[in-house]
């Protein structure tokens, strides 16, 4: 029996279902552990690890054999007795805007909500002039807040953005849906991948995971953690990285802005190796002016530069 802990909400269960299913098939009795999070607790607890904490120590403490994420939510530093052992192949990896034709369409000063710094430091380069503004919650909480959709006096926004695969795999079509497309718009590393996680003395697992295991993925996956490792990104950093494979080689874009929207840089380079490939696009960030961008998001948030702290007792 494989014990898959997942988070509670509804689009982490519908994914951890998906993993369940594939390895369903393949022969193997899986039980879903649901698992509360820090995140759940608390939407606006700014360590990125607040999706994953439990769910780790449910690892290391033998209450679970595997663990799904949204890859894009898992921090660069894995305790050492866990390791990434596989990746699903990837959804559509973009972010969409939702309630206008395009962004060029939204009037000027509209409301843009999001919970996503990368995303507000993308919208404000894009489009200055927009108001964007934070809004939490699962997916049906977001789409909620459309001005179409609540009276007057609830806060609404004219637009949100959202992840495509998100939306994909809640099987939600809402109207005025449009991908976000431009030099800025840049995804986050890993987005659209699920990853998934066990102990790393577990050959078992890592044997039955070859079921859902989706090597391209699995490629660009390293190479965007790749970029926002070197960079030290953190819970204050607009960060972007997004690996596709052409042909026989990877192309690989990084983005890092001001969550401001006031400066941003972004650089595309090709390689074949995806670690190597992505530590070349963060030097080359860092070169463009990356580590002026991301020190000042940091000094706003009075948060020392640096990479996240080693977490070895932390068990999305």
């Amino acid at each position: 029996m494989i014990r898959l802990g997942s988070r509670r909400s509804p689009l982490a269960l519908v994914q951890a279902h998906a993993v369940a299913g594939a390895l369903r098939a393949a022969g193997h009795d899986v039980e879903i552990v649901e698992v509360v999070t820090t995140g759940d607790r608390d939407r606006a607890a700014p360590d990125k690890a607040k999706w994953v904490t439990e769910l780790e120590r449910g690892l290391v403490e033998g209450t679970i054999d595997l663990a799904v994420h949204s890859a894009k939510d898992v921090p660069g530093d894995i305790p050492d007795s866990l390791a990434l052992v596989a990746a699903t192949e990837r959804e559509d990896p973009r972010d969409v805007l939702i309630g206008a034709r395009s962004l060029e369409d939204l009037p000027e000063g509209a409301r843009v909500g999001t919970a996503s710094l990368r995303r507000a430091a993308q919208l404000l380069a894009t489009r200055p002039d927009l108001d964007v503004v934070e809004i939490r919650g699962n997916v049906d909480t977001r789409l909620g807040r459309l001005s179409s959709a609540v009276p007057a006096h609830a806060d609404p926004v004219d637009a949100i953005v959202l992840a495509a695969a998100g939306l994909h795999r809640l099987g939600r079509e809402p109207e005025g849906v449009s991908p976000l497309i431009g030099p800025a718009f840049v995804s986050a590393p890993g987005q659209g991948t699920l990853a998934l996680e066990a102990r790393a003395d577990d050959p078992a697992i890592a044997e039955a995971v070859r079921a859902v295991h989706h090597e391209d993925s699995w490629v660009a996956l390293l190479a965007e953690r790749a970029v926002s490792g070197a960079l030290g990104a953190d819970c204050t950093s607009a960060v972007g990285a997004h690996c596709r494979r052409i042909g026989d080689g990877l192309t690989l874009e990084g983005f890092v802005g001001a969550p401001d929207g006031s400066g941003w840089v972004v650089d595309i380079q090709e390689g074949s190796e995806p670690e190597a490939l992505g530590a070349l696009v963060a030097e080359r960030l860092r070169r463009a002016g990356a580590d002026e961008l991301l020190d000042a998001a940091r000094a706003e948030s009075d948060i020392p530069p640096g990479p996240e702290p080693h977490r070895e007792d932390r068990p999305e």
